[in-house]
């Protein structure tokens, strides 16, 4: 006779992500929230119980992709009506009740501000049957304290700090993610330590504006501060940052940089535009000389310095004269890569009503121009690592190419590295593993190592690889309900508390 009823199988998730890395770690954090409340990932294929889109209305055709997407999953939707969809990101700040509106088999919407309530809202659309909107105009909590589930077993993102003072006109950033807030550094080093404890070899610390951390606190050289105790952390092999403004780069932040060993040698700096009266207009409170003379001040500390940024072609009032300014810059700044974007207007910017917009097909031939400088020069810096030995980090993408013969990582500047190994060595290296090898060869936007590795390390992140790990930080416990049973506790090599 049956003496129990059979607990029901747990609810199914599935996250999908859109437009920078703060989104892709806020992704960490809902499926973190998920786990924690008795929820299962799983991965593209089958239909999961829950998908939660995490957008971006940053990107061109933002709200097109996303209405795309929630027509595609609306007869998913009509045959199991106990499937959940939930809208979350920069996107649906923005957007709010427009988009239960559109797509009226949106179960959940919530903010930039309140990632934490999600599982609430869940259960409560459930429990009353119909669409739940929450959309905080403030951060409620710093999404750091939320658990986390990460992506990876070798490299984390740690949050430094959101949102952001500037006023770019081209930007909608501090509209949806609010005033900059900054944590505590003893906050976020314990949670550098605690990835590392995961054997986690790499982090990159984020924020809008990560060297402008400490202006809530009073500390103008915190960022150089932090990166130096980042320093002291043992087993912390790499730290890299993203994004910094160039009106607050200092110089104590290059000399963090230059002597601190596990700092890379690796700066991504928007410049946006090399004309002066574009990045005026713009509200960037830097001219290209200042943002030259940046880059000379890091090459002069560093001279390996592998130098990216951002470029926008065709913002209102650009003229050919201020797009050679730029042109100008490139070549001057020798970028190793750029990401390029043709302006488009964003509702709710002060650039969507300023005169002189640029005809689409002039900003196209600029992009293409652009475009090709950029992979030009991308190149010849490229070129210039022919000989060299670089120590690479296995990434995940690090499956053996069966037509080349070649795993995947990158260097220690941040660039992609396709190196060579036997059959052998492809059986014993693992993402998060350490090799060195000597680049060969050469293209815009990768390098080639095609002789005989000269060293393979295996490390602890390789181990928790290999052994299917899942690197999780747990943060402080906010009352949640849980869906479901509850999962095992994990193993003391799995979790640890971030305080």
């Amino acid at each position: 006779m049956t003496t129990s009823v059979e607990a029901a199988a747990p609810r199914t998730y599935q996250v999908r992500t859109y437009g920078c890395q703060m989104n892709a770690h806020d992704s960490e954090r809902i499926g973190g929230l998920l786990d924690a409340a008795g929820y299962v990932q799983v991965g593209d294929a089958g239909e999961p119980d829950v998908v939660i889109f995490n957008t971006c209305a940053v990107r061109e055709n933002a709200d097109n992709r996303l209405y795309g997407n929630l027509g595609h999953l609306r007869p998913a939707k009509v045959r199991n009506p106990d499937m959940q969809i939930a809208v979350g990101g920069c996107l649906a700040q923005k957007d709010r009740g427009e988009i239960v509106r559109r797509a009226p088999w949106v179960d959940v919407v919530f903010g930039t501000h309140n990632i934490g309530s999600l599982p609430v809202l869940l259960e409560r659309a459930r429990h009353n049957a119909g669409a739940e909107i929450e959309i905080l105009e403030s951060l409620e909590v710093f999404p750091s304290t939320l658990p986390t589930r990460r992506e990876s077993t070798y490299a984390g993102w740690v949050s430094i700090s959101v949102g952001c003072n500037n006023t770019c006109t081209f930007c909608i950033v501090p509209a949806l993610r609010g005033k900059e807030k900054d944590r505590r550094p003893g906050d976020v080093l314990a949670e550098v330590e605690a990835l590392v404890k995961e054997g986690v070899l790499e982090v990159t610390l984020l924020g809008q504006n990560v060297n402008s951390y400490g202006v809530e606190f009073g500390d103008k050289q915190a960022f150089g501060k932090l990166l130096r105790a980042c320093g002291e952390i043992e087993g912390l092999e790499r730290v890299r940052f993203t994004s910094p403004h160039p009106k607050d780069f200092t110089d104590d932040v290059i000399e963090a940089m230059a002597s601190t060993p596990n700092v890379c040698h690796q700066l991504h700096m928007p410049l946006q535009s090399g004309s002066d009266d574009v990045l005026r207009s713009m509200k960037r409170s830097y001219r290209a000389e200042k943002y030259l003379g940046i880059i000379d001040r890091v090459r002069a500390a560093m001279p390996d310095a592998a130098i990216s940024t951002d470029i926008i072609v065709g913002f209102p009032g650009e003229t050919e004269e201020d797009f050679q300014q730029t042109l100008e810059v490139v070549r001057k700044a020798r970028f190793v890569t750029a990401f390029t974007f043709q302006y488009s207007v964003r509702p709710g910017t002060p650039a969507a009503t300023m005169p002189d917009q640029v005809p689409r097909e002039v900003v196209q031939e600029r992009y293409e121009r652009l475009l090709a400088l950029v992979e030009h020069v991308a190149w010849e810096e490229n070129k210039n690592l022919v000989g060299t030995v670089q120590e690479v980090l296995v990434a995940v993408e690090g499956r053996k190419d069966q037509r080349t013969g070649r795993l995947t990582g990158r260097s220690r500047d941040g660039r992609l590295v396709h190196f060579a190994v036997t059959d052998e060595q492809a059986s014993r290296i693992r993402p998060g593993d350490i090799v060195t090898t000597e680049i060969t060869y050469a293209a815009p936007h990768h390098l080639n190592a095609d002789l005989e590795l000269l060293t393979h390390r295996r490390t602890r992140a390789g181990d928790a690889f290999e052994a299917g790990a899942v690197t999780r930080t747990p943060g402080v416990n906010l009352g949640l309900p849980t869906i479901g049973p509850r999962p095992a506790a994990p193993a003391e090599t799995d979790a640890c508390a971030v305080r």
